[in-house]
């Protein structure tokens, strides 16, 4: 049983655990929890609830947050995934790497020491290390007829509400400001910020409602 093994199922009564699935030792499982197929989760591991894993492998030390789904993804040793995050197939992460709440990826890797804390779809990405990407980023991968790739390196700021325009490349410790729309690849080291001049009406309202 999974509890001569060492893993804490809290509740066994709602957690509903595949007889094919591979749990380490010190592993802690929350109420709800669904893992399904081959998956492989590793040991000291936090599945809190409603998380649910399918044919997917899962490090060591990793944190999962409540309302998570993992389809065909591996996430390696010491990640934080969560809540309410959405890993759909061909996903990666990689070390170390924290990918927040509402984050959706698919067939991406990203890379180790990453962050996407929050509101971010990443599809058909490669992400290297050491990457922040800000709120609201979306990679824009589908333009009707093919999926597009992005590629982001080392060391880059994605300022939020940002949207990249596939195929596109930001090259290494660049900068894009928030607010950007990004069509053209973006050089190493650079600041690049696409966005309208504010434009700002003195007594617009006043005069509205006279009308």
């Amino acid at each position: 049983s999974l509890a001569e093994m060492g893993v804490t199922v809290y509740d066994p009564a709602t957690a509903w655990i595949d007889s094919n699935v591979k749990i380490g030792r010190d592993t802690i499982i929350y109420s709800s929890v669904i893992i399904e197929g081959n998956s492989v989760i590793g040991s000291q591991c936090m599945l809190y609830p409603f998380v649910h894993i399918i044919d997917s492998r899962v490090g060591n030390d990793v944190k999962i947050l409540t309302s998570t789904m993992i389809e065909n993804s591996r996430i390696a040793d010491r990640v934080q995934v969560g809540p309410f995050t959405h890993l759909r197939p061909k996903t990666v992460l990689k070390k170390q790497s924290k990918v927040g709440n509402f984050v959706e990826m698919k067939n991406t890797v990203f890379g180790r020491n990453s962050k996407a804390g929050h509101l971010s779809y990443l599809g058909d990405s490669e992400v290297g290390e050491n990457v922040n990407i800000g709120a609201g980023t979306i990679t824009c991968n589908y333009d009707g007829i093919n999926k597009n790739k992005t590629t982001i390196e080392a060391g880059v700021f994605i300022g939020s509400g940002t949207q990249l325009v596939a195929p596109v490349k930001v090259g290494k410790k660049a900068y894009v400001g928030a607010g950007s729309t990004i069509t053209k690849d973006v050089s190493s080291g650079a600041l690049a910020i696409s966005r309208s001049k504010q434009v700002e009406k003195a007594g617009w309202v006043r005069r509205k409602k006279r009308k």
